[in-house]
């Protein structure tokens, strides 16, 4: 499917456009591009698991124009190095273009496939958040990503804050935006919002918490005509209202911008509006928590708006699986080209599981939703090695199949009752040894 999806015409043109030349090597683009990818799919595996991953033997379609030092493998045997070195300097001169427009290829392509598993009412619709990760404590990092500080003084790692959108229905993810979290260059989510926003499929509708409930968030998404369901605070909802909240608004509304919004934004047109509707409903949480009311705004219809943003949990899980089943939670490169090729990467190999969660989700009929990401990557990274080395179409075929079926076993539970809940304790902090000074 990697290499289906990144055809060597579509490289060469990407490389071509970044004005790269690159001699033919053992280590290719699109050799880098799928051991980075599968060292994510392994749970952030070492690079000596990735070149070991290569020496196994992957399809001769990755060399099209083989070197010498490939065809003496493929005709005699010879096995490269096992030695590292090389696969890490290929990483860092792997130019950063060419990820992107390969990781905004994948995600095209495979958006267009995976809209046979959604029907044909469903309204197209992004779930958008943010996070932030860790990554290692660099110069370079730490003067670009400053880490945080609080009374016990400075921190240690750089930290950097990420938005990414998920589509609602198949959870694939696009490219998404980050930067400083901390110091003069720090960046908002909304602020990442609307950068992000511009690659949005046209129409799609825009479902963000009361983070994003902001008049900027709504103004981007007017102006490219992005249907919104924003989540907002009672404190924003109020003036929109005219008084206090209560069950049952239902109104037509002119967002106008505040003066603090005005002062945040300079560049707003005088007569800047949002038209759209306030919406409040008294929701009861699942938890069993006390009953509140939810004010939102949007511009789609009333029942349709609820529909979807009760929806927006899925973006947290989501987000759980970025970080913790794919480990991006920290990162371990030291410059901040490689930190951009790790996230981007990391986001294909996301998609990449979303895709064969689609074939069985075309084949059942359930949605892609309702199926274990984690248990559907651990029948990948167990099927993957019988599938490179099937000695025909015929057994390939037959194992592909075989893992098919497993994975439609791997269904997301439905359980009758919740399941009960235990009060937290909190392990004490060991006094063992002293707080570090600077």
């Amino acid at each position: 499917m990697f290499r289906e999806l990144l055809p060597p015409s579509f490289l060469d043109e990407a490389q071509r456009t970044a004005s790269v030349t690159r001699n033919n090597s053992l280590y290719t683009p699109l050799v880098v591009m799928w051991l980075m990818v599968a060292q994510r799919l392994h749970g952030a595996a070492s690079l000596e698991a990735a070149v070991v991953e290569l020496l196994r033997g992957l399809p001769t379609s990755f060399w099209p124009n083989p070197c010498k030092r490939v065809r003496r493998w493929q005709q005699n045997g010879e096995l490269p190095s096992s030695n590292t070195g090389a696969y890490n300097q290929a990483r860092q001169q792997l130019p950063l273009s060419v990820v992107e427009q390969s990781c905004d290829c994948i995600f095209d392509q495979l958006a267009t496939r995976m809209k046979e598993t959604v029907s044909e009412e469903a309204t197209q619709a992004f779930l958008l958040d943010g996070s932030s990760m860790r990554m290692a404590h660099s110069p370079s990092l730490c003067k670009l990503y400053p880490p945080g500080s609080n009374v016990h003084g400075e921190g240690h790692w750089p930290l950097v804050r990420i938005l990414v959108a998920h589509d609602l229905y198949t959870g694939l993810a696009m490219r998404p935006e980050w930067g400083a979290m901390h110091g003069p260059e720090a960046v908002s989510e909304q602020g990442l919002l609307e950068q992000c926003i511009n690659r949005l499929p046209t129409g799609s509708a825009v479902i963000g918490d009361a983070n994003f409930g902001v008049f900027s968030v709504a103004w981007a998404a007017a102006g490219r005509q992005h249907p919104v369901v924003l989540r907002m605070t009672v404190a924003r909802a109020q003036p929109l209202a005219g008084g206090p909240l209560h069950d049952d608004i239902d109104r037509e509304v002119v967002w106008k911008p505040s003066r603090y919004d005005r002062k945040a934004h300079p560049d707003l047109p005088a007569d800047a509006c949002v038209r759209g509707r306030l919406i409040v409903r008294k929701v009861q949480p699942d938890n069993r928590a006390a009953p509140f009311l939810l004010p939102l705004f949007t511009t789609l219809p009333s029942e349709k708006a609820f529909a979807l943003y009760g929806q927006r949990w899925a973006i947290e899980t989501d987000l759980r699986t970025l970080k913790s089943t794919l480990c991006l939670d920290q990162l371990t490169c030291t410059t901040p080209d490689m930190v951009a090729k790790e996230i981007q990467l990391g986001v294909t190999a996301y998609n990449l599981v979303r895709a064969v969660i689609a074939l069985a989700s075309h084949q059942s009929g359930i949605p892609p939703r309702g199926y274990s990401f984690t248990k559907v990557r651990r029948i990948v990274e167990a099927f993957g090695p019988a599938l490179a080395n099937a000695p025909d179409q015929g057994a390939a075929q037959q194992i592909f199949d075989q893992m098919i079926k497993l994975i439609d076993q791997s269904k997301l539970p439905r359980r009758r009752r919740k399941r009960p809940s235990y009060s937290r304790t909190v392990w004490k902090r060991g006094g063992t040894f002293p707080n570090r000074t600077r």
